[in-house]
């Protein structure tokens, strides 16, 4: 998008930078999409709770990775809702493919609030869930490409990374907007009756949020970029092998993908979603105190959305998400290694003062669970130890024993599951183990200081990508070209974090494992990024528009 240009008409340039119009999009945009992302994370957020709704019993660690596969499911299919409706964005228009989008999303998460669960129809529960969660990957996946590249195209060239950084506050707030939703009702409700149907009602409210978001999505018109191609006749006749299998822009998918938007998604999902999964999981802090911690981190930490995306217009958007990577890296260890510190004193010291060791052979690494997957004694007993938030040991066998478990001086030969977990609670609690984060004991402003900072990295990474990637791509194939590097980078890299890193603490035997996967993946797209991305805040989104334009000075070869 770089070399030479002609002026481009001046009623063009003035449609995009008019400023009471851009406040108008980036309102209408962002009220839509921050409704997509609460629909979204509803099930996230009570992806540990659903684990018990909707899976079979037996093994907590499987419930848990079989409510994650579903978690992940919907991550997963995000690249190809980015396929289907970039193309239809690229080929239709924007403002149509996210109403289709919007539709899509309420519908299912309304369904979701009204689905029985595995106590009522069995097996049918998870396999109807999966499916939900499958219609939401797909919408999410051509919702934001399309809110995006629309407040981008009428945005000014000077400012597009604070105009998009709007738009990449919509999930922080529509997390929260989940969090208040489920915390109120949680509060207002008790547990049996929580339990038992009060979860439906923060899905039940996306019935009023998906009406008012349809109609104020019906009263935008059309992005003026699009328009002017559209007259101009340089639509793409095919965007798909326009953007993936034609040179250079697949080059360019690619290295946005792994140097920029993979390690973006790590670092949002660790320090958003596998931070409300660690203490609630691994550090036993009741949800309702969780929910608080992490609310007002997001509540904190939202503005710098806009902060960083202002100062991308100022320094540049690639060595703002860089730093944010380099600095993630660094610092997730003794992060998290101080959330155990100040949420749960009891539990740090209970692992420095109890030894635990799992003596076993047959154990294997699970990530997609299910009915067809088999537990060994082995894998029992790590994901029970793992499960209540405790380091372990891994031995080879003992002679004659397929699993020994051994906690302080206690042995517990092979593994019953309708004995064995009961003898394990039995020795811990022998030894002074917490079952729950005693609350009276948690340094709250520690604790809430530790979630600012990581909402704070995820800001510096977030903040800044939607104008790098809509920068990176011409108008004809943008909406396909940038939505599938930002899909797979935060829906496969970012939506398995959890997943992942539950299966690789229950697997190595300890509770901060999991934490080597957004390390390596950040520090991938740190070393890919800084050698083959340049900057792109000089770029105008008009070049294509004016003149045929070369390959793009934002990357070298």
């Amino acid at each position: 998008m770089s070399g030479a240009m002609e002026a481009a008409p001046v009623a063009a340039v003035e449609r995009r930078v008019d400023a009471a119009e851009e406040r108008r999009v980036i309102i209408a945009s962002s009220v839509g999409t921050v409704f997509e992302w609460y629909d979204f994370y509803l099930y996230a957020i009570l992806a540990n709770f659903f684990a018990g709704l909707f899976f079979p019993p037996g093994n907590y660690t499987f419930q848990l990775l079989g409510a994650f596969g579903a978690y992940a499911a919907g991550f997963l299919v995000r690249p190809f809702g980015a396929l289907i409706f970039g193309r239809i964005g690229d080929l239709v228009g924007r403002k149509y493919t996210f109403l289709i989008t919007i539709t899509v999303m309420g519908l299912a998460t309304v369904l979701v609030g009204f689905l029985p669960t595995y106590k009522t129809i069995g097996a049918a529960a998870p396999l109807i869930l999966l499916g939900l969660r499958l219609a939401q990957g797909l919408a999410l996946g051509g919702e934001y490409g399309g809110a995006a590249t629309y407040v981008a195209e009428h945005s000014s060239d000077e400012k597009r990374g604070r105009a998009t950084s709007w738009i990449q506050t919509t999930a922080t707030v529509g997390m929260f907007a989940a969090l208040l939703v489920i915390g109120i009702v949680r509060i207002s409700q008790n547990a049996a009756t929580f339990s038992t149907w009060g979860w439906r009602i923060a899905f039940w409210f996306s019935i009023p949020l998906l009406i008012i978001s349809i109609y104020i999505r019906l009263k935008l018109n059309e992005s003026p970029l699009f328009q002017r191609m559209k007259s101009q006749g340089k639509r793409s006749k095919s965007p798909l092998k326009d953007s993936f299998l034609r040179y250079p822009n697949n080059k360019y998918v690619f290295l946005a993908l792994f140097g920029a938007t993979a390690g973006q998604g790590v670092v949002w999902y660790t320090g958003q979603f596998y931070a409300l999964f660690f203490l609630q999981i691994y550090l036993k802090l009741e949800f309702i105190p969780t929910y608080a911690l992490i609310g007002l981190s997001l509540l904190i930490g939202t503005p710098f959305f806009i902060v960083f995306g202002a100062l991308s217009d100022r320094i540049g958007r690639k060595k703002i998400i860089l730093a944010g990577c380099l600095i993630a890296a660094v610092t997730y260890f003794p992060l998290f290694k101080g959330l155990t510190h100040y949420v749960n004193p009891g539990l740090e010291k209970y692992q420095q003062t109890v030894p635990i060791s799992v003596a076993a052979n047959d154990c294997h690494f699970h990530i997609f669970v299910g009915p067809w997957t088999r537990q060994t004694p082995c894998d029992r007993a790590r994901s029970f130890i793992t499960g209540n938030g405790l380091n372990f040991e891994a031995l080879p066998a003992a002679s004659g024993e397929t699993v020994l478990t051994r906690i302080g001086n206690t042995e517990i030969r092979g593994w019953d599951p309708a004995k064995t977990p009961d003898q394990v609670r039995a020795a811990l609690t022998a030894t002074g183990y917490p079952a729950k984060a005693d609350t009276s004991k948690v340094n709250w402003v520690m604790a809430e200081l530790i979630l600012v900072i990581m909402v704070i990295y995820v800001t510096m990474v977030y903040g800044p990508i939607a104008a790098f990637l809509v920068e990176l791509f011409p108008t004809r194939i943008r909406y396909t070209s940038m939505s599938l590097p930002y899909h797979i980078g935060n829906g496969w890299f970012g939506g398995m974090l959890p997943l992942l890193a539950t299966a690789i603490v229950a697997n190595v035997g300890n509770i901060y494992a999991g934490l080597w996967y957004p390390i390596i993946v950040s520090l991938m797209t740190l070393v890919i990024g800084g050698i083959f991305l340049h900057e792109t805040r000089h770029l105008r989104l008009d070049d294509d528009l004016n003149a045929p334009a070369p390959e793009p000075a934002a990357l070298r070869a």
